[in-house]
């Protein structure tokens, strides 16, 4: 009997083949907030933390943006989001800014929800073309009915 169970969410990770880009050699990181605790580079840098990650110290929107020094390109956007505590629904948008442009072009827009104790993770692994990328963005609304929730990134990684 072949049998296949429906519902249940795949944790997928990166490749280990893939050769992620060392972020904090290649770009400035701007953010809106940051928690002592959750600084904003546990997420972007390679760590054996398995409680790493960025929260901001503030609830509503947050954007954290990486402005690299040289224009990449840009073939893979791996996020990772953990919310161990609160129900919600948040939503997150990834933009992009080319060399010698100044309008930001939308590369996607999502919703997910949270729902403790059995949905804490969203993993998103995207396969992208960005060439000449200058600025990428990351606007997160981590709860899009307006509660006072804060936004959480476990892990950025880029290829």
């Amino acid at each position: 009997m072949r049998k296949i169970m429906i519902n249940q969410a795949a944790e997928t990770t990166p490749s280990s083949d893939l050769s992620f880009l060392d972020i904090e050699h290649l770009a400035q990181v701007e953010f809106t907030s940051e928690c002592p605790e959750y600084p904003v580079e546990s997420a972007l840098l390679f760590t054996e933390d398995q409680d790493a990650g960025w929260q901001a110290a503030t609830s509503g929107e947050q954007t954290i943006r990486l402005v690299f020094d040289q224009p990449r390109t840009i073939e893979r956007i791996f996020l990772m989001f953990d919310e161990p505590q609160q129900s919600r629904t948040q939503e997150f948008v990834l933009l992009w800014l080319m060399e010698n442009e100044s309008t930001y072009r939308e590369i996607l827009r999502q919703q997910y929800h949270f729902s403790p104790p059995d949905t804490t993770r969203e993993i998103e692994n995207y396969e992208v073309r960005l060439d000449q990328l200058k600025v990428l963005e990351l606007k997160i609304i981590p709860d899009i009915s307006g509660s006072q929730a804060c936004a959480r990134l476990k892990q950025l990684r880029l290829a």
